[in-house]
């Protein structure tokens, strides 16, 4: 196809051969299948700032430092520069992030070289080569939503020891790989000890998955793992391989029922669009 005109610069640096194909386009970013050599890997494109529909959200950017003065006060004054100062930051994040979170064992794309504003990345593929497609576009069995949740959980666990939180966790951003369920879309990602929403960050992203298993296995939705998992990091006592039981206590008053949760959830998510078969034949 066509070189898309943001991934030029990386072809004049040798980074990418071809454009295979565009895999999927979100709020923040268009994907495309490259070749680089003999690898064939993912690009994401992150959007313009006039161009994307997202919006950085003050939950999401408390705690992030800016360490240029000159950044920081633009930031402040909320001048363009600025915004692009905070643009630029919001794509730093997910690379960071990935970094971190493969060295702390979780489930993510390993990222090859961040470019103009594009992201060379690990083509995650299904069980027969495959690009992985969402769990949005996977049909599951009950026994299927109970191990992936189980796994996910995990996966949460393990961010949550390393310092961060998703923060957008859903069954959108989460593919089903070969090896298992892979997150990814991380530029939201908070630090759990730097940010005054990590919580309440963390309990959305556990109910968006436990609503979407639910869905396959309404027993889940009985359960409390956000809070339980949050009371555990806490006290100190939260590690990759601890104890869950489901239930946490918590005040009625503070929390909705997670049944009702779940159908909350499940009607404000909008439609996006489903992964498509990248790699045939």
């Amino acid at each position: 196809m066509k070189i898309p005109r943001r991934i030029e610069p990386l072809v004049e640096e040798g980074l990418v051969d071809e454009v295979i194909c565009q895999l999927m386009s979100g709020k923040e970013a268009m994907v495309y299948v490259v070749r680089c050599g003999a690898d064939i890997r993912c690009a994401k494109v992150y959007k313009e700032i006039d161009r994307r529909s997202f919006r950085h959200s003050i939950a999401y950017m408390e705690g992030r430092r800016i360490k240029n003065s000159r950044h920081a006060r633009a930031l402040d004054k909320g001048t363009r520069y600025g915004r692009k100062v905070r643009h630029d930051a919001w794509q730093s994040v997910e690379v960071d992030s990935l970094h971190r979170l493969l060295a702390a064992g979780v489930r993510v794309p390993q990222p090859h070289s961040f470019f103009e504003g594009v992201l060379l990345m690990e083509l995650v593929a299904d069980s027969d080569g495959n690009a992985a497609p969402r769990l949005n576009d996977v049909v599951l069995t009950a026994g299927q939503s109970h191990k992936y949740h189980q796994d996910l959980l995990r996966q949460v666990i393990r961010m949550l020891c390393a310092g961060i939180v998703h923060g957008d966790l859903s069954r959108y951003n989460v593919l089903a790989g070969k090896e298992g369920p892979v997150i990814i879309d991380l530029p939201q990602a908070v630090d759990a000890a730097g940010n005054s929403n990590a919580h309440r960050l963390l309990l959305r992203d556990v109910d968006n998955l436990t609503a979407y298993f639910g869905c396959f296995a309404p027993e889940l939705l009985e359960t409390d793992y956000g809070n339980e998992i949050w009371s555990l990091y806490r006290r100190g006592n939260l590690h990759p391989d601890v104890n869950l039981s489901g239930n946490a206590q918590r005040n009625p008053f503070d929390m909705p029922n997670v049944a009702r949760a779940a159908k909350n959830v499940l009607r404000r998510e909008r439609p996006r669009q489903p992964y498509r078969q990248a790699m045939r034949g």
